[in-house]
């Protein structure tokens, strides 16, 4: 089978890391390639030299057999290269047409916008795609926008497709839209790289497989010719359990119940609409969603983060609604945040700061005055062996840890029970697996379900479906602000859910 890309002996260096070692992977015309590994495994590094983004220290990119070299973005679209980021790079002022455009010689100076449109719609149409030209992109759905970053490297002829991580934010119902016209795509002879953490798409989807870890290729394999354990392994250099054990839950008393709350997101709009749910300890509920429909002011209101306009938080009889962050933190209530390394940590910092963020001002790490920095290390260094963050270092720099890792740190510092030295009375966990690896992912969830069973309870956030149902004892879909049903595991099928996350009201009548 004819290769459009062949990367040969790619090297990468950056401070302290070699992010690429002597990497080679080739793509086939009309295939789908899988990529794999741990976050820092080094995938998202070679996808952004053969897009252009970086350049390699040491080796050779081939495409279509020609050597080539690749000095930005405007080198790969030349050359018929396209990639689609995990956050999309849309203006949602703009149109779908303009975006599309946007930067597009052929629209020439004067733009035939009727003609331009229609050369869209029927694009999209041959996908099974109905895409409205004129359409703003802030009107759209998450799988809409991915439909329309899709569209920007086809319209440009691109014959290589790069797709990072591109199921994160779609129902299930957006995800088999996405796959089935990915497969169209490759019997007309392009090749797909699709970069996921989620094996059961590998053998949805892909052709071959490819598996990254520590900068290094270790197997390509068809996919006919593994398994998800053998994958798995490969990942994380050990087993990986994919089902949880999971005991039916015994609620011991309210951790928190949430009533009537109303609140407005950044833009000014209402963004929770009376929303009604309750938390027992010893229990975790899920709340799954696409996102944007309140599930991120929900956590944020509950963390002290963002005022409510109206409803109540009852934790032991009192309504917390609007308190400080500093009075959430001390009636044992445990955020953790979405996006570690944007709202979780302090890159600059330490570890040990950032473990201590929170607790160094109680007792017994300070007496009001002196912080007692031999309890403080001391006591950074147990969380570091239990948690099994790597480096073990109390004194590195929070912005050198992988993914993974950075969530431990977060779990350390959170569950702990640093201030009061008592186990938090509700975990709030705001997408806590997003990005991981199986390996980073198995380990948050065995920790969440050991602190349910200690007695927290837990607010399990997540946009997979499988996950949340794996995990939680009742599930909540929020849709528009709203939490449209809640229901036990097993009670509900997936496709019914997917349509209660779209909005579809006669999936829960």
């Amino acid at each position: 089978m004819e290769e459009l890309v062949s990367l040969r002996g790619i090297i990468k260096h950056f401070p302290g890391v070699i992010a690429n070692d002597n990497v080679s992977f080739t793509l086939r015309k009309g295939e789908i390639h899988a990529l794999l590994g741990e976050n820092g495994a080094g995938k998202t590094t070679l996808m952004n030299i053969l897009y252009g983004l970086y350049r390699p220290d040491i080796g050779e990119i081939y495409v279509e057999g020609r050597k080539v070299e690749i000095n930005s973005p405007k080198d790969a679209i030349t050359l018929g290269i396209g990639m689609v980021h995990q956050n999309f790079k849309l203006i949602p002022s703009h149109t779908v047409l303009e975006n599309i455009i946007l930067g597009l010689k052929k629209s020439g100076l004067v733009i035939k916008s009727r003609k331009i449109g229609e050369e869209i719609k029927k694009l999209a149409e041959s996908y099974g795609w109905r895409i409205n030209p004129n359409a703003y992109v802030w009107q759209l759905t998450a799988g809409e926008k991915q439909q329309v970053e899709l569209l920007k490297i086809l319209y440009r002829d691109a014959k290589i497709l790069i797709l990072d991580e591109p199921t994160s934010v779609l129902t299930p119902q957006e995800c088999r839209i996405l796959l089935q016209a990915l497969r169209r795509m490759a019997k007309e002879g392009k090749g797909i790289i699709f970069i996921t953490h989620k094996l059961d798409e590998v053998f949805a989807i892909s052709d071959r497989v490819t598996v990254m870890r520590k900068g290094r290729v270790l197997v390509t394999k068809e996919t006919s010719e593994t398994n998800m354990s053998e994958l798995a392994q490969y990942m994380v250099g050990r087993p990986v359990i994919f089902t949880i054990e999971k005991k039916e839950s015994r609620p011991s008393g309210e951790a928190i119940t949430i009533k009537n709350l109303k609140a407005f997101n950044d833009k000014g709009v209402l963004a929770l609409k009376d929303v009604n749910l309750k938390v027992m300890k010893n229990e975790i509920v899920g709340i799954i969603g696409v996102t944007g429909n309140g599930q991120q002011e929900l956590v944020e209101v509950i963390a002290g983060l963002r005022k409510a306009s109206g409803g109540s938080l009852i934790v032991d009889g009192v309504n917390i609604i609007n308190s400080s962050p500093e009075k959430i933190i001390e009636l044992g209530i445990a955020y953790i945040p979405p996006e570690p390394l944007r709202y979780g940590i302090a890159p600059n910092l330490t570890v040990l700061d950032n473990l201590f963020m929170k607790a160094y001002r109680y007792k017994p790490y300070s007496n009001g005055v002196i912080v007692n920095w031999k309890k403080i290390y001391n006591k950074a260094e147990e969380l570091i062996r239990e948690f099994q963050i790597v480096p073990e270092n109390p004194y590195a720099k929070a912005r050198s840890l992988s993914g993974g890792n950075l969530q431990r740190l977060i779990l350390a510092r959170e569950l702990s029970g640093l201030i009061g030295e008592k186990i938090p009375r509700l975990i709030v966990a705001a997408y806590p697996t997003k990005g991981l690896d199986v390996g980073a992912t198995e380990f948050v969830h065995k920790t969440l379900i050991e602190y349910s069973r200690k007695g927290s309870g837990i607010l399990f956030v997540s946009e997979d479906i499988e996950e949340a149902l794996m995990i939680s004892d009742r599930v909540a879909v929020m849709h528009d602000g709203k939490i449209v049903r809640v229901f036990r595991p097993g009670e509900v099928d997936i496709d019914k859910i997917g349509l209660m996350m779209a909005g579809v009201e006669i999936a829960f009548k």
